[in-house]
């Protein structure tokens, strides 16, 4: 619990160490697993995109790109 009492903020902190700690502790731990699960499905899913469409690319559907600027 002293790892989550140094991430949590400092409202979560001063009721943490006032109040026993217990709730406060498993209640930021657990929304720290659902904020990491998010981001990490957010992750998987855009690399999986990625590597996806760069296996089923198509050249011939790809327009060439002419700067405008030359």
């Amino acid at each position: 619990m002293i790892l989550l009492q140094t991430i949590a903020c400092s409202t979560c902190r001063v009721s943490m160490v006032e109040g026993g700690g217990d709730a406060a502790g498993w209640s930021i731990f657990f929304l720290l697993v659902v904020i990491l699960s998010m981001l990490g499905g957010i992750a998987f899913f855009m690399f999986r995109i990625a590597r996806r469409e760069k296996e089923h690319f198509d050249p011939t559907l790809s327009d060439d790109y002419v700067s405008t600027d030359s």
